[in-house]
């Protein structure tokens, strides 16, 4: 197994466990091809703060990797809105985009 990944997994349920534990972990489960682990991981980010714009797009994205185009659409949607409250128009904008290819496909 990745070290980075082992490394990141031994942290869940201690006292640093949280959003960004949890996001920093998806993003290496993405980095191993590993979507679903990865979808996972961020779900658990936004559960524990629903705030987190990065997040939401991030678990958008490994929910398209696996093939869960109508579940990357939601996370994208709830994205957008948790940005354009914070005032995160990048984010927003770039989950926008995603979202519009992702159902074009469709």
């Amino acid at each position: 197994m990745n070290p980075r990944i082992e490394s990141l997994e031994k942290m869940i349920d201690g006292p640093r466990d949280g959003a960004l534990l949890r996001f920093s972990l998806g993003n290496e489960y993405l980095k191993a091809a590993a979507p679903q682990q990865a979808a996972n991981c961020f779900r658990a980010a936004v559960e524990r703060d629903p705030q987190y714009s990065a997040a939401w797009k991030a678990l958008g994205k490994a929910l398209a990797e696996n093939g869960d185009a109508a579940g990357a659409v939601q996370a994208y949607e709830a994205g957008i809105a948790v940005a354009e409250a914070k005032g995160d128009i990048q984010a927003a904008k770039e989950m926008k985009v995603f979202a519009r290819r992702l159902q074009k496909s469709a």
